[in-house]
């Protein structure tokens, strides 16, 4: 196998995940400490994969401002910002003009996952495959396109969301292509891999081969696997080399003040200079920088903005509070609610279960 390039689309708007993407893109959340697009590339560096192109769109500067050329985290970087939304094959057909090997890795960039990417690239290499997909299995494959495959592990077909799924094989967001293959993608439109490239070169009689793999697995696309994700992390459920600090029951950064009297666990983070107050509880839950939880205050299963304050004797349970919001002394946010950035929900006993 010759040289590999990795490629990483991050160019969605990260719609299903405001408040919190108001402030930065999907993939630059704060996520066990960094963001979330770090993890991923420390795992691309550790299969040896060192030259890597992001396809962005929405606020590319962020990426850039921070990743730079990539030799921090020793891997070179290159950026390549589309200009309307091209879809995965479209994106990925965007960067081909920077792609230097002959096998190139695709990935969504808002999954989060334990596959061995070295195991991944021998299968594309043993099996002299066209495009290799990454397949997990998952309990209830009905949301998803199901991808089945035979006893060589050949895919034989692309199957949208069906009531009565054929296979709990599901396409896992991460893909090896051999070079050649992605002139062909259509430039310049949108194009979905998962619609049009594959069923398109599977009619075509292009060898497409399965990975499966069920180490780890899960699409960070919404609220509450957002939190979780964060949270496998910090407990070492699902693996990266990035992680700045040792795995357990919390992650506190630099900076950060937690008494004595208050209780972590979960995997929650504490980010920089974030504050927990006496008596609090903090479970399974992302405190980005600056955060504050008051005296008394159960927070589970949620996430605070930067400068987000919850009073004293608040609950929060799966709640999304935004930037700079502050609820009040004993409010109850329950349900999934989420607070818009720059929001003050008054003192008082109130219970909520819907966005404010």
């Amino acid at each position: 196998m010759g040289a590999t390039d990795a490629i990483i689309l991050v160019g969605g708007m990260g719609t299903r995940l405001r408040p919190l993407t108001l402030s930065a893109p999907k993939p630059m959340l704060p996520t066990a400490g960094v963001p979330f697009l770090t993890h991923l590339v420390a795992r691309i560096r550790e299969a040896g994969v060192t030259h890597i192109v992001l396809g962005t769109s929405y606020r590319a500067e962020v990426f850039q401002s921070y990743f730079g050329d990539g030799s921090a985290f020793g891997v070179e970087m290159e950026y390549v910002i589309e200009a309307e939304p091209l879809g995965t094959g479209g994106g990925i057909r965007n960067v081909v003009d920077r792609l230097r090997g002959d096998t190139v890795l695709a990935f969504n960039g808002d999954v989060l996952s334990g596959v061995d990417l070295r195991e991944l690239l021998a299968t594309h290499d043993d099996t002299d495959a066209d495009v290799t997909l990454y397949l997990t299995k998952v309990e209830d494959p009905r949301a998803f396109g199901c991808v089945p495959t035979d006893a060589e592990g050949r895919v034989t077909a692309f199957l949208e969301k069906d009531p009565d799924p054929v296979t709990d094989q599901i396409n896992a967001g991460t893909y090896v292509f051999r070079r050649a293959l992605l002139d062909a993608i259509p430039a310049g439109r949108p194009v979905s891999v998962e619609r049009e490239t594959f069923p398109g070169l599977l009619a075509a009689g292009a060898r497409v081969m399965g990975h499966v793999d069920e180490t780890y697995w899960r699409d960070l696309g919404r609220p509450a696997d957002f939190v979780a994700g964060s949270a496998d992390l910090v407990q070492g459920l699902a693996p990266s080399p990035a992680l700045p600090g040792p795995i357990g029951r919390a992650l506190v950064l630099p900076g950060a003040r937690v008494d004595p009297t208050a209780v972590l666990s979960g995997g929650t983070t504490v980010g920089v200079g974030a504050v927990v107050w006496a008596g609090a509880v903090v479970d399974g839950s992302v405190l980005f920088d600056g955060a504050t939880v008051g005296p008394g205050a159960v927070v589970r299963r949620s996430v605070l903005g930067f400068g987000a304050v919850v009073g004293a004797g608040a609950v929060l349970e799966d709640a999304v509070v935004g930037d700079r919001s502050r609820i009040g002394d004993r409010v109850e946010l329950l349900g999934g609610a989420r607070v818009w950035p720059d929001v003050t929900v008054p003192d008082g006993g109130i219970r909520f279960s819907s966005d404010l």
